[in-house]
């Protein structure tokens, strides 16, 4: 090549380089907005990718490690994230120890840590330590395990408990990939939500890999002496021994229910779908974690009958963990369309009488949620305003049922072909992001219902209080028959017990739900002593029926201390709550608080949060305070 144009070509690569230096230099506006629930300034500078190194010491319940994080730095001298009851030991960005503090406690936020970075960081550390208040962690005994041989421990993330584990920006709208190497001692396993081990290692050494961005919320852990089984190629059952079949059988239809889902709204992107069964102190039904939910024994019920759960935390490997509420007040983005989804499921692997009776049972829920709210009916609304409140508060049947519900009405205006289309289309267009309740109102109006030239209620359903009256009216044969036979024994005094031999859980629920408030003790002991419904082995039908014995002042059939004994050894929040509830509104507080005492220890934090303000409860060490 010739001298002018070498010179030439040196001047243009300069140049380029001055370019692309001048660019670096410039501030990028990134469109996070305003988080009420988090420290995190991610416009500033946030975490895109996590590499967890941690140890599991089960003898002094702590996790002890570090997390190196790298990050998309905007020009930030400064990074914060969220931090909760942790000890934090040191601080590096880019391999040099650098300036950190930890701000002002709140109650529920917990304390910002402020690292200190310079303009071109790129990745941090940060060695840490949990605490016995972190709130994520439950630590189990052998005794409260299924098999009673070893220790177990879970992490339950949602809604902002991540934090009070794994210092982290523990926002929905913020997502990061991460990867992980879990010490555990020998003989258990460790799994997450991530790329899973299939069996024990020898050394008690894991290594993870999620490569999808997820938010916070989602990394998930749980340690215990567990054993798979798959159903399928990309389904299968992590369980304790004793369960390990039970749950296999209970579960053998989730290659179905992914198939089913993938017809309905598009591929599954996960590339697998498994269920851990946790031990019964788990607070919820199921937790959607990426590629591991996270799922209650309370389910198993032998029949296949509450495995609509599944459905459900299938679904939201759409809405929710493709497509994320922005923030806590837009909660119903994840579960409204989750249980539309899940109905859809169920509808479609096991008809449309089952997913009437669900509906039914849903819209039920949505009204004993709106009598419990109607002091405060802003909380009925579908976008909240929960800024100075634990977003746990917005995690009820509004944000699901009527979130349902909205949806439903919504189908069945514009016709379902039309509907899936759309849904299809939004979950395609929106994978891997977040929605506010506000975007995804301009883009239901642009793309079904000026498209198709409708008009729609939509700001009455979203942003007021209460059921709109052109809701979806949701029927069901079944039910009716059921009612039809309720009636016939509170006029008659009697009942013919084959007439229920071939009855789901669903009818005998809504069978008890709706005995009447004039049922009298000896129609109760009948009713019991006919159907030995106290001594039922389906957790959903117990529920009910305790909270019954209860409103009807019945205590036949030892019937208290089943209430006690399924208080103390179940912790599936909605269970206990609905129970304890019970015993609050019939003014029997004295007994709920004794059996509370002894039940709490067993629960996980989320659900005696729940109690302990339901009962007015004072922890010990709080009153001696």
């Amino acid at each position: 090549m010739n001298t002018p144009k070498l010179l030439f070509y040196l001047i243009l690569f300069v140049m380029a380089g001055c370019a692309e230096s001048k660019e670096k230099e410039e501030v990028v506006i990134y469109s996070y907005v305003e988080e009420p629930h988090s420290y995190a300034k991610p416009n500033n500078a946030f975490v895109n990718h996590l590499n967890l190194e941690i140890a599991v010491d089960f003898e002094n319940e702590i996790i002890t490690g570090k997390a190196i994080y790298d990050i998309v730095n905007n020009n930030s001298t400064q990074i914060i994230l969220d931090s909760k009851n942790l000890t934090i030991e040191s601080v590096m960005a880019d391999g040099k120890e650098t300036e950190f503090s930890l701000g002002a406690n709140d109650k529920i936020l917990g304390q910002p840590l402020t690292i200190t970075i310079k303009k071109d960081t790129k990745k941090i550390e940060i060695i840490y330590k949990t605490t016995k208040d972190s709130e994520a962690l439950q630590w189990l005994k052998p005794k409260q395990t299924a098999d009673k041989t070893k220790p177990f421990l879970f992490t339950q993330g949602q809604a902002i408990l991540t934090r009070t584990w794994i210092p982290i920006q523990d926002s929905p709208q913020i997502r990061l990939t991460y990867e992980a190497t879990v010490q555990v001692p020998k003989g258990l396993m460790a799994v997450m939500s991530a790329e899973n081990p299939k069996e024990k290692t020898e050394d008690g050494l894991y290594h993870f890999r999620m490569k999808q961005a997820i938010p916070a919320y989602l990394i998930a852990l749980a340690v215990g002496d567990l054993s798979y089984k798959a159903i399928s190629e990309r389904t299968g059952v992590y369980a304790e021994k004793s369960m390990l079949n039970k749950a296999f059988d209970e579960f053998s239809d989730m290659e179905k229910m992914v198939s089913a889902a993938e017809n309905l709204y598009g591929d599954y992107v996960w590339e697998q779908f498994d269920v851990i069964v946790l031990p019964p102190s788990f607070p919820f039904g199921g937790m959607e974690n990426p590629r591991l939910t996270f799922a209650t024994p309370t389910v198993i019920a032998g029949d296949k009958s509450l495995t609509s759960l599944i459905a459900h935390e299938l679904a939201h490997s759409w809405s929710g963990n493709l497509v994320t509420n922005t923030t806590w007040n837009d909660f119903w983005i994840n579960e409204g369309f989750t249980v539309y989804f899940e109905m859809r499921i169920m509808e479609a692997l096991y008809g449309n009488e089952r997913a009437d009776m669900l509906a039914l049972i849903s819209r039920q829920d949505l009204d004993d949620e709106l009598e419990y709210l109607k002091d405060t009916p802003n909380a009925t609304k579908l976008k909240l305003n929960l800024k100075g409140k634990n977003p746990d508060d917005g995690m009820n049947s509004i944000a699901y049922d009527k979130g349902y519900l909205f949806l439903r009405t919504l189908e069945e205006t514009v016709g379902r072909n039309k509907f899936d289309a759309f849904l299809k289309q939004y979950f395609k267009e929106h994978a891997f992001s977040t929605m506010t309740t506000e975007k995804f109102v301009t883009y239901l109006n642009t793309n079904l219902l000026e498209k198709n030239k409708m008009t729609f209620n939509t700001d009455q359903w979203v942003n007021q209080p209460g059921v709109p009256k052109n809701q979806a009216v949701i029927t069901s044969d079944k039910f009716k028959n059921v009612e039809e036979i309720l009636q016939e024994f509170i006029v008659n005094n009697e009942f013919d017990k084959e007439i229920t031999k071939d009855w789901t859980p669903q009818e005998w629920v809504h069978f008890i739900r709706n005995l009447p408030a004039t049922m009298t003790v000896e129609q109760m002991k009948t009713l019991d002593d006919l159907l030995n419904l106290t001594n039922s082995s389906n957790s959903y039908i117990q529920m009910v029926w305790y909270e019954q014995a209860i409103n009807h002042d019945y205590h036949g059939r030892n019937v208290d201390a089943k209430i006690e004994d399924f208080l103390t050894s179940v912790g599936r929040r909605w269970y206990v709550e609905t129970i304890f509830k019970a015993f609050k509104r019939n003014d029997r507080l004295e007994d709920a608080l004794k059996i509370y005492e002894k039940s709490r220890p067993n629960y996980h934090s989320v659900t005696v949060m729940t109690i302990d303000d339901l009962l007015a409860f004072k922890p010990e060490e709080e009153v001696i305070k």
